[in-house]
C-alpha cells in the first residue's frame, strides 16, 4: 500500500517576527510543494530517502512525526522544489515536509494541530506555526500565534510581486535563539503595532494602502533588526531596500531575513522587471512560486 501527499511551501508576506509576540502574520502558500510516499517495507524496517534535502538528519522529519517508534515503511520525502542550483531556498520546505508525511501517515488533510506539534519538536520547540498553517491550508491566510487562527484573504487586485533569491542561505532557528535570550525593546512594541497595521490594510484588499502600509512596517523591522542584533537585512536587503524606496516600489526581506529571500512589491510589471535588470548584482535570481491556493492535498491513497 502506498499514500502520497503533498503541501506548499510560504513565504511570510508581513509580521516576521512580531507574530512571536502575538501581532497578526500575513502569509502566502507557494506553488513549490514537497511530496511524502510512504509504502509498506518488506524487511520491516523504516527505509527513508529525502531527494533534495539538504539537512544531516534525514530521520528528523519521521521522528518528529511518528514520535518514539520509526515504523516499518518506505518513506520518501522530496523537497526538490524547494532548492536552486543545489542551494535551499528559504520557502519552508521543513514545514512543508512535516505536514505532506503527518497527511500521508493519517490519510487525512486535518492535520494541522498534529503537524504543527511536530514541526515544534522538529525546531526545538521555536517558531511560531506560521509555515505549517499557510502548508496545511493554502492561499493568502493571517495567522496568530496565540489562539492558532487563520483567516483567509483575497489577493488585492492590482497588486504584482517578485520574490527575489539573495544566494546567501539563514537560518532561522539561530535567529530565534538569538532572540529568545534579549529583553524586550521599544522596538519591539513598534514592530508589534506595525504588523496589526499591515494586517488591516492586506484584509483591506486595497493594493494602494498595502503598499504605503509598508514603509512603516519596514522601518520598525530595521529598528527592532538593530535593536536585537538580528542582521535581518543583511546579505544585500539594506541595499535593495532602499533602492526600492527610490523606485517607488516596496522590497523587504522575508522571513527570518538575513539571506534567502526578500519580496519586491509594485502596481507595473514593467516597473518590477526593470529593477531586477538594474539590480543583478545584489540578486541572485528570480524565483518563480506564485500563490498556491490549495494547502495539503493527498495525491494518492
Amino acid at each position: 500500500m502506498t499514500v502520497v501527499a503533498s503541501a506548499p511551501g510560504k513565504i511570510v508576506l508581513s509580521g516576521e517576527y512580531a507574530v512571536l509576540f502575538g501581532a497578526p502574520a500575513v502569509c502566502m502558500a507557494v506553488k513549490r510543494r514537497a511530496i511524502a510516499t510512504v509504502a509498506d517495507s518488506v524487511d520491516g524496517e523504516c527505509h527513508v530517502t529525502t531527494p533534495g534535502f539538504t539537512g544531516e538528519d534525514s530521520f528528523g522529519v519521521v521522528d518528529a512525526v511518528y514520535g518514539d517508534s520509526r515504523p516499518a515503511r518506505n518513506i520518501d520525502l522530496d523537497s526538490r522544489a524547494f532548492s536552486k542550483d543545489d542551494r535551499k531556498l528559504g520557502i519552508g520546505s521543513s514545514a512543508a515536509l512535516t505536514v505532506a508525511l503527518a497527511a500521508a501517515r493519517r490519510r487525512s488533510v486535518d492535520v494541522f494541530t498534529a503537524a504543527r506539534d511536530a514541526h515544534a519538536v522538529l525546531q526545538g520547540g521555536a517558531g511560531s506555526g506560521i509555515d505549517v498553517a499557510a502548508a496545511v491550508h493554502g492561499g493568502l491566510i493571517e495567522y496568530k500565534m496565540s489562539s492558532r487562527t487563520v483567516r483567509r484573504l483575497s489577493w488585492p487586485d492590482g497588486l504584482r510581486m517578485r520574490v527575489l533569491w539573495t544566494g546567501v542561505p539563514a537560518s532561522t532557528g539561530l535567529k530565534l535563539e538569538k532572540l529568545a535570550t534579549q529583553s524586550a525593546r521599544p522596538s519591539r512594541s513598534a514592530l508589534e503595532v506595525a504588523a496589526a497595521r499591515m494586517a488591516d490594510a492586506w484584509r483591506s484588499g486595497d493594493a494602494d494602502r498595502i503598499l504605503s502600509e509598508y514603509r512603516a512596517y519596514i522601518g520598525a523591522l530595521r529598528q527592532f533588526s538593530v535593536d536585537h542584533d538580528l542582521g535581518i537585512f543583511d546579505a544585500g536587503h539594506e541595499e535593495l531596500t532602499d533602492a526600492a524606496m527610490v523606485s517607488n516600489l516596496v522590497y523587504k526581506p522575508a522571513g527570518a531575513g538575513g539571506g534567502d529571500i526578500g519580496v519586491l512589491f509594485g502596481r507595473d510589471e514593467t516597473e518590477l522587471d526593470a529593477f531586477v535588470a538594474r539590480h543583478t548584482e545584489r540578486i541572485h535570481g528570480v524565483i518563480s512560486c506564485g500563490l498556491d491556493p490549495d494547502g495539503v492535498r493527498l495525491e494518492r491513497v
